[in-house]
């Protein structure tokens, strides 16, 4: 065909091209039916269809092809939930979706209808993995059992319970050979059995940084700790990767074995990872109406001699704004991984600080050296010893004490979340012995940080929190112990509603730190919002010139309310108003700002 006119040419390819393109976005009317069928199983159905979703304003081919997925998707459903005999019709403008051609679909559907009849549940006749390693401490699924309800989701589990149960009995090559499944319809029932094949138990071999890093492959390989020449567990494996992501050294991790095993019976594995950057520079602050600002950075370098070594250096300012003097911290510590084993860190620390509190100055220095031990992902522990000088003045006058202090300490955390717990616990326990040098007195101080979380419901909008804090010195008398190892109480540490530290032991017409110690904290916290909450509080604290308190103990309690406003990634930003209901005080309202809960 010729046109003389290249105008005429440009609209009747215009005309052709509108004629075979189907119609433009229209609203289709849609709806499912399940005769039979109960609700939940509507619900799964409407939810994985395609052409439901894509049911308002699309173009007539694209829902045809939705149309055309959704009967392989729909079975599937029906699968999962135990229907092995279903029909499935799907219906545009009364036509079978599956009788359109794709290259003749209609130019506008304005009608879908979507009708599934179940057919019955079926019930498996037979319920068989084989073989299934002897002295095996895998469970098999408790529905893949003759006369059970049969679901392809149950014969998943059977198949992965099958594969973990030889795993975990060294064979890391174990696969799933072959299935055969029968389905009787006459009878409604299932004949499944699943043929594992175990290949041959190995041992760990050895560990191959594959990926270029900052960090060396030779202390890469130590810090994984990969039990070479031990017979292959899962959980091993898994410990080798936590280990390296641990380090704080690597953005991802991961561990893969070879293809092939080695003629000796190990197999290798191959790590691959990606660094962080080395350095990281942080800032908080926090207000409370009675203490003033508080200010603190962090500075940190995550690789320091390509070994994974940590540098943390700590700076904190506090007491501005408020009646007493500055308040200042530096403290430096340096975490070498893998030291002394796969899980043990040796640490180096010093310390200088400047106390000027409302009932005693201080200036201290400390230094030491430790280990730290990580048991689990709940729970480490540390052991260290060092040297620690304080010159003091309270209220028993200028004293200088020099100790020589060790410290235990172990913490276990089973919080959902370290910064919005809702449920779990958390357990912080410290125990230092000290020696005491130039006429200082020897003892013993504890510490000890309990919280719990319980929330209400099952979205957990309502949450129950509580703390108790308790702190012991045994030994030396009161006016022989170092007034930054006494305890006092009050502030938004312990006891809101009251000054920082405004509760201790009276001394003539001063007051000094308690040798016994106890805080109790409770909060119910509500969410009104998915980002805002509203908590309300009550605090109470005790303090001892004995190194337990007793019901002749100072104390004091005070009561409130928070808004707290959640911020992805960071934590709740906190604000608390407080008033002292008991404990002989003026102070009036107290307020706190911060980041994080309470507690």
């Amino acid at each position: 065909m010729f046109f003389r006119s290249p105008l005429r040419a440009v609209v009747f390819c215009l005309s052709l091209t509108g004629a075979m393109l189907p119609g433009s976005g229209h609203s289709a009317e849609t709806a499912l039916f399940v005769p039979g069928g109960p609700e939940s199983l509507s619900e799964r159905l409407r939810g994985a269809s395609s052409v439901l979703a894509a049911g308002q304003q699309v173009d007539a081919q694209e829902l045809l092809a939705a149309a055309l997925s959704d009967y392989r998707t729909l079975v599937q459903v029906l699968y999962d939930a135990g229907h092995f005999a279903p029909q499935v019709n799907i219906r545009l403008d009364g036509q079978e979706a599956a009788s359109i051609q794709p290259l003749n679909a209609p130019r506008q559907i304005n009608q879908v209808r979507i009708t599934v009849v179940p057919g019955p549940s079926f019930r498996f006749t037979r319920a068989e993995v084989t073989p299934w390693p002897p002295h095996s401490d895998v469970e098999r699924p408790e529905g893949f059992v003759a006369g059970q309800p049969a679901t392809t989701g149950v014969l998943r589990d059977a198949g992965a319970a099958g594969l973990l149960a030889w795993r975990r009995a060294g064979y890391p090559k174990a696969r799933l050979a072959g299935q055969a499944i029968t389905a009787n319809h006459r009878n409604n029932t299932l004949d499944a059995r699943l043929t594992m094949a175990p290949g041959a138990q190995l041992r760990f071999g050895t560990l191959q940084l594959e990926t270029p890093s900052a960090v060396r492959a030779e202390a890469v390989q130590r810090i994984a700790g990969l039990p070479t020449g031990e017979i292959y567990h899962p959980d091993l494996l898994s410990k080798s990767a936590t280990r390296l992501r641990r380090t704080g050294a690597f953005s991802t991790v991961t561990l893969g074995a070879k293809e092939q095993s080695n003629p000796d019976g190990t197999l290798d594995y191959i790590v691959r990872v990606e660094d962080m950057p080395p350095r990281r520079l942080t800032f908080g602050a926090e207000l409370s109406s009675s203490d003033g600002v508080e200010l603190t950075a962090t500075w940190m370098h995550r690789n320091l001699f390509g070994g994974a070594e940590k540098l943390r250096f700590e700076t904190r300012l506090s007491g501005l704004g408020s009646s007493n003097d500055l308040d200042g911290r530096i403290a430096l510590r340096l975490d070498q991984p893998a030291t002394l084993g796969p899980d043990d860190n040796l640490f180096y620390m010093v310390e200088a600080e400047r106390l000027d509190e409302e009932h005693y100055t201080a200036t201290q220095g400390l230094g030491g050296i430790g280990v730290r031990r990580v048991y689990s992902e709940h729970l480490f522990a540390e052991a260290g010893i060092g040297f620690n000088s304080i010159l003091a003045t309270d209220a028993f006058g200028k004293r200088r004490f020099k100790y020589i202090a060790g410290v235990l300490r172990a913490e276990y955390d089973k919080r959902n979340s370290r910064v919005d717990a809702t449920q779990g616990y958390f357990l912080n326990a410290r125990v230092s012995p000290f020696l005491g040098l130039d006429n200082t007195d020897d003892g013993l101080q504890v510490k000890l940080d309990g919280r719990i979380y319980h929330g209400l419901g099952g979205s957990d909008r309502l949450v129950l929190a509580g703390r108790a804090q308790l702190g012991s010195v045994i030994g030396p008398s009161l006016s022989n112990t170092a007034p930054t190892m006494l305890f006092f109480s009050g502030g938004a540490g312990s006891v809101r509603g009251h000054e920082y530290q405004s509760l201790g032991i009276p001394v003539g017409s001063n007051s000094a730190g308690g040798r016994g110690y106890l805080a109790l904290s409770g909060e119910l916290r509500g969410k009104i919002t998915d980002k805002l909450s509203l908590v309300g509080f009550f605090d109470i604290g005790y303090v001892d010139s004995d190194a337990f308190v007793s019901s002749r103990s100072q104390s004091h309690s005070g009561a409130g309310f928070g808004l707290r406003y959640d911020v992805a990634g960071i934590g709740p930003l906190r604000v608390d108003f407080a008033y002292p209901v008991d404990g002989g005080t003026e102070d009036g309202l107290q307020f706190y700002i911060g980041i994080g809960q309470a507690f």
